[in-house]
């Protein structure tokens, strides 16, 4: 739908009526009133008539010419008083009719003058008017013809407006669906827009700043991945020493030293998973295009479960498929790592109970609806507090931000899953579970 031309309709047509009020009101007060113009044109015989045959008798047979006319005419000549007169008229009419001019009452079609100035056609004439009734007037006829002219001005005006903003709004659609793609990670999008278009210049804009963030990313990315991949040749290195200083202290008997290389070992894996870890987000920032197929939902749920390093004995977790069996779209791979994440953050942070439920919902997005996959991971935990919804899937953000051993973990998890939801065209969303715990819902377009 052209919104740009609905929201120029109304300002046009009330702009074309205010310019209709004030072209008739100016041609009021040059020519007079066209109404009653094409009225004074539409009783033209009874005019004739008064001007040319009864105003012509003399001052004697005025009176008579008058009834002749009265008996033969369908149109009532009617003699009234100066006063009653005056009390039908408004300002401008009471001026033309005392000076002897013909006074038009389109609407009631009829039409008022005086019999004479100077009392010459019978005794007390100067106080008298002649009231013409039932004239041959269309009165509506004048009014449907204004408006018909109001209707072909408006209507060849908003011929123009209506091509220029179809094509405005064209463009601006296609902006709007670059924009998005931008948004959605396609930096790769670009407008094609021709040099006509009145929004060009900021099409190029757009263009520019599209290829500047994928320039920037790009280096991000590279230095991301180029660091992850030399720190993995001294941590070889480090540990292969570790393991040969580790044997010599053994031989010697320093058991001592040996408890402090255990722990140095430790610390030196843990930096190993985070530069590991490091390594999968650069993988999948650099994937252009992820491997989509269709996958089972009952599957996904099934494999995400079954792959999932063992369980501590003191949590359950329990599965909910709430009659969602279909298809999802999308790599299989990657969702079992963002489900999983999910997962293991659960059973890390609960105390009893992990719950992993799927279904599927009609989401409202705006004023479009869409059915989506609801994937659910809830849990007994502590929670998260609502202040740090949009915080912890910033990457290396930890709630428990001393890193201990008792957590463990990065702060990358949670990064990670946005980061492949997104890539699916999905969302992650974080609230308050009904165990009491956090709960995260995947939503995946069906």
């Amino acid at each position: 739908m052209n919104r740009l031309f609905l929201r120029f309709l109304f300002p046009v047509l009330l702009s074309i009526g205010f310019a209709t009020a004030l072209v008739y009101i100016v041609v009021i007060s040059l020519f007079g009133d066209p109404i009653e113009k094409n009225a004074e044109h539409q009783a033209a015989p009874q005019i004739f008539l008064l001007e040319q045959y009864i105003d012509k008798a003399g001052t004697d047979e005025w009176l008579a010419r008058l009834n002749k006319v009265r008996e033969v005419s369908q149109v009532q000549f009617e003699l009234i008083p100066m006063g009653i007169a005056l009390e039908k008229m408004g300002r401008g009419q009471r001026e033309k009719l005392l000076r002897g001019a013909i006074v038009m009452d389109a609407a009631n079609k009829a039409f008022y003058r005086r019999v004479d100035l100077n009392g010459e056609r019978y005794i007390g004439s100067e106080e008298d008017v002649l009231s013409v009734q039932n004239l041959p007037i269309d009165y509506w006829f004048n009014v449907q013809l204004e408006i018909l002219r109001f209707v072909i001005i408006a209507f060849v005006l908003l011929i123009p407006i209506a091509y220029w903003s179809r094509a405005h709004w064209r463009d601006i659609q296609a902006l709007s669906k670059v924009a998005a793609d931008i948004g959605e990670g396609k930096l790769r999008a670009r407008s094609n827009m021709a040099e006509r278009a009145s929004i060009y210049p900021l099409s190029e804009k757009i263009n520019q700043m599209a290829g500047r963030i994928e320039e920037l990313l790009s280096a991000q990315k590279s230095l991301l991945h180029s660091v992850s991949h030399e720190l993995r040749t001294p941590i070889a290195r480090l540990e292969f020493a570790l393991e040969i200083l580790q044997e010599q202290l053994i031989s010697q008997g320093h058991h001592q030293q040996v408890t402090r290389i255990v722990a140095m070992q430790d610390d030196l894996g843990e930096l190993n998973q985070l530069v590991a870890e490091l390594l999968n987000m650069a993988k999948i920032d650099a994937q252009d295009a992820i491997q989509k197929e269709f996958i089972s939902s009952d599957e996904l749920m099934h494999l995400s479960v079954q792959q999932l390093p063992p369980i501590p004995d003191h949590i359950d977790l329990q599965i909910q498929n709430h009659s969602a069996h279909g298809l999802i779209y999308g790599d299989q791979r990657l969702l079992l790592r963002a489900i999983q994440n999910l997962l293991k953050n659960a059973m890390k942070y609960a105390d009893q109970r992990v719950l992993l439920s799927l279904s599927n919902n009609t989401i409202s997005v705006g004023q479009n609806k869409s059915t989506r996959y609801l994937i659910v991971v809830e849990d007994d935990g502590a929670g998260i507090p609502e202040s740090e919804y949009d915080a912890i899937f910033e990457p290396f953000y930890r709630l428990d931000r001393s890193r201990d051993r008792a957590t463990g973990g990065f702060g990358l998890g949670l990064s990670i899953v946005k980061q492949i939801i997104a890539r699916h065209g999905g969302l992650v969303i974080v609230s308050r579970s009904s165990l009491g715990g956090a709960r995260f819902e995947i939503q995946l377009p069906q």
